[in-house]
């Protein structure tokens, strides 16, 4: 749903990922359309003219509300009256609503966000926290997934959220296809902080970016923090320090989480018993597994299959 003064970027992002998500057979999961109460400004300089009035959110299972650039929603707190109509009626129908950035002004206009989490870009944190001290807001995480209503930080986090709403939909083989189609990182976690305001480094020598590819290739395997700094070339202090200015994490803790996201692949796509899964996925045992998994997913290992696995087709 475009409205004026929409960022182009979270526009783009949610069509792009949405519409990069297919099956093996690269057939699309999703239809996408743009919708809105008619031709609207963008925040760069030119029209928006969506294909489909606000009619369209009437049948829609999931609506995305991209930024907007100094709306009224963000300095008045005052939304128009058929787009809060729209919203709240598909609310109550039990739509998922998505927001992108400053996308979530809109739904705390509508009253969709009081006494809930939610996100918004860290930059316009203050202001639109003024407008709906109702809201608990979060400017600490890429993005807030609060069941039917999930709201991200600034653009780029707008394609972490849209990423995970493909990975809970269709699991992590079709999200990460989808990554790999709009050639883009395939996870950043949601409680990860926001890139907020800091010195951009100076770029050195070819950075971590070889050893992370190589780290990737030995998951199964105990790599160590000194094996990588060695791999790079660097110290282990010198590593670490360039490893978080380029990924906002340590060695360490992206290696884990990397070890994690492959524990969910095999066990959404292979018959691999929990142990067999640890330790392909270089977590050693099934207790660590369980651990890692519960305090990153959120559930057990056994539960994620269930919740993920695609059943194997019926013969006919």
């Amino acid at each position: 749903m475009v409205l004026d003064g929409v960022v182009p970027f979270d526009l783009g992002t949610a069509v792009q990922v949405f519409r990069a998500a297919r099956d093996a057979d690269m057939r699309r999961l999703y239809k996408t359309v743009v919708c809105g109460p008619g031709p609207v400004r963008s925040s760069v300089g030119f029209t928006v003219t969506p294909d489909y009035d606000l009619s369209a959110m009437s049948t829609a299972d999931t609506i995305v509300v991209p930024g907007v650039d100094a709306g009224t929603t963000v300095t008045e707190g005052t939304l128009r009256e058929d787009v809060r109509d729209a919203l709240l009626a598909a609310a109550r129908r039990g739509a998922r609503i998505v927001s992108i950035c400053t996308g979530a002004s809109v739904l705390a206009a509508a009253g969709l966000l009081d006494g809930r989490p939610a996100a918004t870009h860290w930059a316009w944190g203050e202001t639109i926290g003024a407008l709906y001290p109702r809201v608990r807001w979060n400017l600490d995480v890429l993005f807030v997934d609060d069941g039917d209503i999930l709201t991200s930080a600034g653009v780029g986090a707008g394609v972490d959220l849209c990423l995970h709403i493909v990975r809970g939909d269709h699991g992590t083989e079709v999200a990460n296809r989808a990554a790999r189609r709009c050639v883009l990182p395939p996870w950043r976690e949601g409680g990860q902080a926001q890139y907020i305001e800091r010195p951009v480094p100076q770029a050195a020598g070819s950075g971590t970016a070889p050893t992370r590819a190589w780290t990737l290739d030995r998951l199964a395997e105990p790599v160590t923090l000194e094996e990588m700094a060695a791999h790079a070339s660097m110290s282990v202090r010198t590593f670490t320090r360039r490893f978080r200015e380029e990924t906002g994490t340590s060695p360490r803790q992206w290696l884990l989480r990397q070890r994690v996201a492959h524990a969910q692949l095999l066990l959404e796509s292979t018959d691999l018993g929990v142990e067999s899964v640890a330790r392909r996925s270089g977590l050693g045992s099934a207790t660590a597994l369980r651990q890692h998994f519960q305090a990153t997913i959120g559930v057990a290992p056994t539960a994620y299959r269930r919740t993920f696995r695609q059943p194997a087709p019926t013969a006919s």
